[in-house]
């Protein structure tokens, strides 16, 4: 395997692992989680008060999960990094003062 491909891997995967390991901290809570077995895909909701954000993960491939969440105003924010999740979460709940 080339070498760009599991550095890639081990970046993704440890964006995965991240992520999971701040949500935890913070105490989000999963809302809801569907599986589509043909395509080996689960999409997970989780929460925390009016926050909420998606993860789809590729059962095959978990290091290949996206991250998905919304600003107030409903527009799509593609997480690519967990600062990316926590700007979101945090110019969130400052809306709620």
């Amino acid at each position: 395997m080339p070498e760009k491909a599991t550095d890639m891997r081990k970046m993704a995967n440890s964006l995965h692992s991240r992520i999971h390991h701040w949500i935890d901290a913070i105490g989000f809570r999963l809302n809801a989680s569907n599986t589509n077995r043909n395509r080996a895909v689960t999409i997970r909701h989780y929460f925390f008060e009016t926050f909420n954000f998606i993860e789809r993960m590729d059962n095959r491939h978990p290091e290949r999960s996206k991250f998905m969440c919304f600003d107030a105003y409903g527009e799509k924010i593609k997480i690519n990094s967990l600062l990316d999740l926590q700007t979101a979460f945090f110019e969130n709940i400052s809306q709620l003062k």
